[in-house]
């Protein structure tokens, strides 16, 4: 999977989303609503809003929890719902 700084695993995370919309015909811009998952909300941080505002600048809807088990050493997953 992924390793590093949560922020770094944002970023990835956000990259990987970004290939997924494009391939289905849409993009990030598109996202209306976004779902966070956290190993621990300690995790979500200054520096992790900086990197996830690069991404969705528009500010779609967003939901953050924290969440017991993420595969393997990832402290944070993605799920979002966007427009075609």
């Amino acid at each position: 999977m992924m390793g590093g700084t949560v922020a770094e695993q944002m970023d990835q995370t956000c990259r990987n989303v970004q290939t997924v919309l494009e391939a289905a015909g849409s993009s990030l811009n598109k996202v209306i609503k976004v779902q966070l998952y956290f190993k621990s909300l300690r995790d979500l941080d200054k520096e992790v809003n900086e990197v996830y505002y690069q991404h969705f600048p528009h500010k779609p809807v967003r939901t953050s929890v924290e969440v017991r088990g993420l595969m393997l050493d990832a402290r944070i997953e993605i799920e979002v719902i966007a427009l075609q």
